[in-house]
């Protein structure tokens, strides 16, 4: 049962509307017939069920034609505030851009050092595109599932990814003030004999070794650290020196709490890729996410001025 504030709402079918209106605005069945696609005989059943509905009637018929009754112009300058009511809702919910899903797979390290930092001025330049931001595990190989893009450490063969290069870091060693006024001065590379070099599977020492002209094996003691950022975190707790580079520890370097220990550096074996599926087409958002992050990786991989290492 309805209550004494229900409302009978009978809805007259849209077709008859717009048979109404554009019956009343263009003065004949049949000029109407012609804007709407449909016989004037149509037009003329339309509005008579539309009168029928509402118990009124809306035209005054005459062997002439029709023109409005006093009704039907009352009626008509609802059913026009009615129309332009919709038209403006679905023209204001076509015009907001549905948001574009972007899944984004990085390793730990990078992700932290360069992407989390920077993300905000992304998100403010494309405020259309969502991020999703997963973590890969890259020394074991594991990685989320439908993901759109993915940053990877290591080579550029990845057969079925199409590769884009973010970043040609040299690797070089660094430890912090504090480390260095404990264990230093070290004034040539065999000094490093009594330093702790922290080992990282990602960032092995013999190449730099090499370069420094120490025939030194691979540290074989001290803390294996599977991943570029926890052995960048052991560096900046003051455990010992460790190999980096530019793109990872730009802010620590740039703020003094990292150091250069020489100037020895090395091409870095392995670089940062951002990968998608080949077979996949390129979309907008991916195609603006590669171009921003590129640009970011270029932006901190530049020494500023001045920048000094531990021997000047």
């Amino acid at each position: 049962m309805r209550g004494p504030s229900s409302k009978d709402v009978r809805l007259p079918p849209l077709a008859a509307i717009q048979a109404f209106e554009a019956a009343a605005r263009l003065g004949s069945f049949e000029r109407a017939s012609e804007e709407l696609f449909v016989t004037a005989s149509a037009i003329g059943k339309r509005i008579a069920m539309l009168e029928a509905l509402l118990d009124v009637s809306l035209f005054i018929r005459s062997r002439r034609g029709a023109t409005l009754s006093s009704a039907g112009q009352e009626y008509l300058e609802q059913v026009r505030t009615a129309l332009d009511l919709l038209s403006d809702a679905s023209l204001h919910k076509r015009g907001e851009p549905k948001p574009e899903t972007l899944r984004v797979v990085s390793t730990p390290t990078f992700a932290r050092q360069v992407l989390i930092p920077s993300l905000a001025e992304f998100t403010a330049a494309h405020p259309d595109v969502e991020l999703e931001i997963m973590l890969s595990i890259p020394y074991l190989e594991i990685m989320p599932p439908n993901a759109d893009v993915w940053v990877r450490f290591g080579s550029s063969k990845y057969p079925g990814l199409h590769t884009r290069q973010l970043t040609a870091d040299p690797v070089f060693a660094v430890c912090t003030p504090g480390y260095l006024d404990a264990h230093g001065p070290f004034r040539q590379p065999a000094d490093l004999a009594r330093a702790q070099l922290l080992r990282c599977p990602m960032e092995p020492w013999r190449p730099w070794l090499d370069a420094a002209g120490l025939d030194w094996p691979e540290p074989s003691r001290g803390v294996w650290l599977v991943d570029l950022g926890m052995t960048l975190e052991a560096t900046r707790a003051g455990q010992g020196i460790a190999l980096t580079r530019r793109t990872l520890a730009a802010q620590w370097l740039d703020e003094g709490r990292l150091v250069r220990v020489f100037d020895i550096e090395i091409p870095g074996e392995s670089q940062y890729y951002l990968c998608t599926e080949a077979s996949r087409p390129l979309t907008r958002a991916r195609q603006a996410f590669s171009d921003w992050l590129h640009d970011v990786c270029r932006r901190v991989s530049q020494w500023p001025r001045g920048a000094r290492t531990s021997q000047e």
